[in-house]
């Protein structure tokens, strides 16, 4: 192996060694799975290109985050928000339920935990990521201009210090400063940013036994044992459909109407947005077993759950996770990987 390959495959480790933390970034600013592993993906590209202009100045770290800021923000210039559906419209009573899907790029799209999460060993570090990941956070965040988003992740989330973001951003320590007061009270005005909150890392047992108990009735289709796991103001999303419900009556309703050839499916869990989930695999009554369904997204809060969410592009999401595109009835164990 000639010194010039060595120096090569030397880069290529090093930078590989900032992919997991820098798609938690490019997700944080842009709300999409796909579109911050191809931010990244650029981020690398470019600063393998452009190593040789890179003068040590700063740490490698710094210098792809600088990057990787700028490529998001490029993506960002055409000014779309992604949104969860109770973002862009008002709750739809079951009576006048429809199911009318948007486009891909209106949504805000789950993420696999261990793509965006670096392994950390500061639990008090561990849980600001995983909050920081959560839907309801990822949603506020989508409300901010794109450099108090930065500004925001840098400050709050990754805990730069002001004149480092300043640094990166070209602007002063003061516009910085301010540019994250606008955001903390942006954020402040959502009352559902840390709704989600509640969920504890590690799961405690309380919790654990509720997602048991979600468990048993999802896959038992029993609407009273659900009902009994549901907060009186549990709301479901279904992206690519706008329809969003609330209250355990409206839901349960669904289920057993629209809903009803979910009766019968499997759950294998799933770490999803710093939150537990579950992929969903339904009947396949043409080829037998079970076919992908839905990664759902669930949020618990004082022992009940608050919301869960069913993303329904299984040909996206399920090679996304590592999940298999079908199960065969008499497997009881499927090995996956995130």
């Amino acid at each position: 192996m000639s010194d010039g390959t060595a120096t090569v495959d030397d880069l290529d480790i090093r930078l590989e060694k900032h992919r997991v933390e820098l798609t938690g970034y490019c997700y944080r600013m842009l709300g999409s799975s796909f579109e911050a592993e191809d931010a990244v993906q650029d981020t690398l590209v470019r600063a393998w290109r452009n190593y040789d202009k890179f003068e040590g100045r700063s740490s490698l770290r710094s210098w792809l985050y600088r990057i990787a800021t700028n490529v998001c923000l490029d993506m960002l210039t055409a000014g779309n928000k992604r949104a969860r559906p109770m973002d862009l419209s008002e709750s739809t009573p079951l009576a006048q339920a429809a199911l009318s899907p948007r486009p891909d790029n209106t949504w805000l799209e789950p993420m696999p935990d261990a793509r965006v999460l670096p392994t950390v060993e500061d639990p008090a570090e561990a849980a600001v990521a995983k909050e920081s990941v959560r839907l309801a956070f990822m949603a506020a965040l989508q409300q901010l201009p794109p450099k108090q988003r930065a500004v925001l992740i840098l400050r709050e989330v990754l805990a730069w210090k002001a004149s480092e973001v300043a640094e990166l951003l070209d602007t002063s320590v003061a516009s910085v400063n301010s540019a994250l007061q606008r955001a903390r009270a942006t954020l402040a005005e959502r009352a559902d940013a840390g709704a989600d909150a509640a969920v504890s890392d590690p799961l405690d047992e309380r919790q654990q036994k509720l997602l048991e108990r979600y468990v048993a009735a999802f896959e038992g289709y029993d609407m009273t044992a659900l009902t009994a796991l549901l907060h009186e103001d549990a709301v479901m999303t279904m992206p690519p459909f706008d329809l969003w419900l609330t209250g355990h009556g409206d839901i349960t309703g669904f289920m057993t109407t629209l809903g009803s050839a979910c009766a019968g499916s499997r759950l294998l869990p799933v770490q999803v947005n710093g939150l537990p989930g579950f992929a969903q695999y339904k009947p396949d009554p043409e080829a037998g077993g079970f076919t992908p369904w839905a990664i759902q997204v669930l949020e618990i809060s004082d022992g009940r759950l608050t919301g869960f969410h069913f993303f329904l592009d299984t040909q996206r999401w399920f090679p996304l996770f590592g999940l298999p595109l079908h199960l065969e009835a008499e497997s009881d164990e499927v090995q996956q990987g995130a």
